[in-house]
């Protein structure tokens, strides 16, 4: 095959034009094209109101060879290979027990899945609800406020991520295939075919409980099974190995026979965290970022990155990433949710944490997004491995007790007026009165869960305030109106990313403890959907290659 790059037409071209401009590139007529596909899709937006998708193409065509060579001098053709990713055969080595995958967020969700098409039958754990009760339960709490600390936005099948946008863009660099197989699973599944070559593809909070259960259903059918409201409470070793692993549920305990226990536990589950340093598992601590969820008119962004809000109606709400580094300190969005709702998305009892979600329309009037400061573990209270959760749940605390159990929000000119007694953007521009204003008009923040109004300021230190102020400042000049006093911030964004890492062997995946394998955000090593699910069929790959069908 033959790959062609920089194909660059109006947005949502038809299959004729792209047909076409890929002959035209090969200098072949339309007709010699036998097969073409779509591998990349971005949006140009640098020319706005003008917009143009610039794509990525793959052709079957006859003489490959010769055109390849008529066009070697040309960057944007090459031959095309796609990455085709397959399990290995199974090892040697025995496996005692049951192999045991513990958490249903999309790291133990893919690996299980993996385990499971290789003929493991591997036993999946999870502390919480399955994904349909877990949505009622979620629901029932925004409305009543009264939180099930077993099945919330945190706990329960799907992970955290089933209550968010759905995201499923990732930096992360990948030659081994896994990437496009996490996002061939998910379409097998009930996925739409576009995330397979979107720049920022996305699902939303509607479409991935669907999509959650059949994956389950799928791992059941060929041999697996699966236990909702079950946690793993304690761990048996010999001589420093694994042997079995203590579970809970219903109240009762129950000693179950393992020597291989995959850990996608995410990172809220904190009490687990405790119990597996209290049997000896080493971990060591580790930065992460926190700050507070913020809300703008959607329209504005629209109108700002795509130079016109009506081009929405085509391209759909608009998401937008910003970044400043002060010092060593990033200041930076995290999980942007066009056209989505601020969610409470609590886990336990006198703790307070935002995110953001967004249904597959994205339809809500705002977007928001969490713009957070990078907090060294310097600022933890100590040298613990465990300490940066102590202060996770210490900055939880305050958010609770500003909002009475609500969320607390303020506006952004109240916030920055206290933490820098003035409202004036101090950066040049002449004053913070635009032409955003219009968007702001009728402005009103979108919630799910009930809020209350607070200062803001006492939920962190001076410095992080101020460098959320200097932050903001930044991005009101590469967003107009984005500084707008009328902004509304609510707190307190901390469950970014894990606060602790589980030291792993960088090829077996496996940790201090023999049979132990950390995977996920919540060991540490993935930021996200994508790449949560991408470490945990890395996590299969690896236990398949070493070990024998038990």
């Amino acid at each position: 095959m033959i790959r062609i790059d920089q194909i660059k037409l109006q947005i949502f071209p038809s299959d004729d034009q792209l047909k076409n401009a890929a002959a035209g590139k090969l200098h072949i007529a339309p007709g010699e094209i036998k097969e073409f596909g779509i591998i990349r899709r971005s949006l140009d937006a640098r020319k706005k109101p003008d917009l143009y998708h610039v794509y990525s193409l793959w052709v079957k065509t006859s003489g490959e060879s010769k055109i390849l060579n008529r066009f070697k001098k040309d960057a944007n053709i090459s031959h095309y290979e796609p990455a085709m990713f397959k399990l290995p055969s199974p090892g040697t080595e025995e496996i005692n027990g049951r192999v045991i995958v513990t958490g249903m967020g999309p790291a133990g969700l893919f690996c299980a899945y993996e385990l499971a098409l290789a003929g493991y039958k591997p036993l999946l754990i999870e502390r919480g609800r399955s994904v349909d009760k877990r949505k009622e339960d979620v629901e029932k709490f925004w409305k009543t406020g009264v939180l099930d600390p077993t099945s919330n936005v945190q706990f329960g099948e799907g992970g955290a991520g089933t209550f968010s946008d759905g995201k499923l863009s990732t930096s992360i660099k990948d030659k081994s295939g896994r990437i496009p197989e996490v996002m061939k699973i998910f379409v097998e599944n009930g996925a739409p075919e576009e995330i397979l070559y979107e720049q920022m593809p996305h699902l939303g909070t509607d479409i991935l409980p669907g999509i959650v259960q059949s994956i389950r259903e799928k791992i059941i059918s060929l041999g697996g099974k699966v236990r909702f409201e079950t946690k793993l409470t304690g761990l048996g070793l010999e001589d420093g190995k694994l042997c079995k692993a203590v579970l809970e549920s219903d109240g009762k305990l129950e000693e179950v026979e393992t020597s291989l226990l995959i850990l996608a536990t995410g990172h809220s589950a904190r009490d687990t965290y405790k119990m597996l340093f209290d049997t000896g598992l080493k971990m060591e601590q580790k930065p992460f970022a926190a700050g507070f969820r913020v809300q703008h008119p959607q329209r504005l962004i629209n109108a700002d990155r795509y130079g016109s809000d009506e081009a929405a109606d085509k391209l759909g709400a608009s998401p937008y990433k910003v970044t400043a580094n002060f010092e060593d300190r990033g200041v930076f969005s995290f999980c942007m949710c066009p056209g989505g709702y601020v969610v409470n998305s609590s886990s336990e009892d006198g703790q307070l944490v935002v995110n953001g979600m967004s249904y597959s329309g994205r339809s809500s009037a705002n977007a928001n997004s969490a713009i957070v400061v990078s907090i060294p573990t310097s600022l933890y209270p100590t040298d613990h491995p465990l300490a940066g959760i102590e202060y996770q749940t210490g900055i939880e605390k305050k958010a609770y007790e500003l909002g009475n159990g609500k969320i607390p929000s303020e506006k952004y000119g109240d916030f920055k007026k206290s933490v820098t007694g003035s409202t004036d953007p101090g950066d040049g521009r002449e004053n913070a009165e635009d032409r955003s204003e219009i968007y702001f008009r009728d402005f009103a923040p979108e919630f799910k869960g009930d809020y209350a109004e607070a200062d803001l300021t006492g939920i962190f230190d001076t410095e992080i305030n101020e460098l959320f102020v200097k932050g903001m400042t930044h991005f009101g000049t590469l967003i107009k109106g984005f500084d707008n006093p009328k902004a509304v911030m609510a707190g307190v964004e901390s469950r970014t990313s894990s606060p602790v890492r589980i030291p792993r062997d960088n090829e077996t995946l496996e940790a201090s403890i023999s049979g132990i394998f950390p995977i996920g955000e919540g060991a540490g090593y993935a930021g996200g959907i994508t790449s949560a699910a991408a470490d945990g069929i890395r996590c299969a790959q690896s236990i398949i290659e070493r070990f024998a069908k038990p």
